[in-house]
């Protein structure tokens, strides 16, 4: 029997004219559209009139749904995952589905699109040849120092996503571990109120938060300078 297709949609992370024709023509040749947050996919959705068929798939019940969508897929059914905005599998669930989607042979199609990763390092200024994205990071006081003494020697520019009320001290985390480079706060990207500060490590304490947080922030930092790469046995 044949086997449906995986096609793992890019969507708007703001504005909902950021979307590719063919990206809306797929959303509406599917058989089921695989989302992760309900509320937000409808209304892109109902913006563009498609009425296909919805499931929840997200970072919850990504085991058991996955399962579900599997046998959708081995019934010779069409399927699109999209997260809650941008890229499916970039720190969401989908990674898990495309994973289970190669076990069983099944055929996947990229749709590509918005990203908040490559929208915030393309006006940070910051060099763009050589970057690393590092997705969230770990919630644990320790795990988090580890992790950016770990960074803090890497040469190619940083790209972070923040929560709106954690940013200001992971800022001043970054700042210890790091010392002083440069950084790029951006927020709201392609919405009303689309903000983007370009500062320095160094004045974060000056750097207000919002009054009403929405979202995730990206942060993109400067990489350490060759120069200041410290040798073992070097003091």
């Amino acid at each position: 029997m044949e086997k449906g297709k995986l096609f793992i949609i890019s969507t708007p992370i703001g504005n909902m004219d950021d979307i590719t024709y063919r990206a809306v023509k797929t959303l509406k040749e599917v058989d089921i559209i695989a989302v992760e947050d309900t509320r937000r996919t409808k209304k892109l959705l109902s913006h563009y009139d498609i009425h296909n068929r919805i499931i929840n798939y997200h970072d919850y019940n990504k085991i058991s749904v996955s399962k579900k969508i599997l046998s959708f897929l081995l019934s010779n059914k069409n399927v699109g995952l999209v997260s809650d905005a941008g890229t499916p599998c970039i720190s969401d669930p989908g990674f898990y589905l495309v994973r289970k989607a190669l076990e069983n042979d099944i055929k996947l199609i990229p749709i590509p699109g918005p990203s908040a990763v490559l929208a915030s390092l393309i006006v940070s200024g910051l060099p763009p040849d050589r970057f690393i994205f590092e997705g969230f990071l770990p919630r644990g006081k320790g795990k988090k120092r580890k992790r950016l003494e770990e960074l803090s020697s890497e040469t190619r520019t940083l790209i972070l996503f923040e929560s709106p009320h954690r940013v200001q001290k992971t800022l001043k985390e970054i700042y210890l571990v790091f010392g002083n480079r440069k950084v790029v706060i951006a927020r709201e990207i392609t919405k009303i109120y689309e903000e983007t500060t370009h500062t320095e490590l160094k004045n974060v304490n000056s750097i207000r938060e919002s009054k009403k947080p929405k979202g995730e922030i990206t942060l993109v930092v400067e990489g350490i300078k060759k120069s200041k790469i410290k040798v073992k046995g070097q003091g």
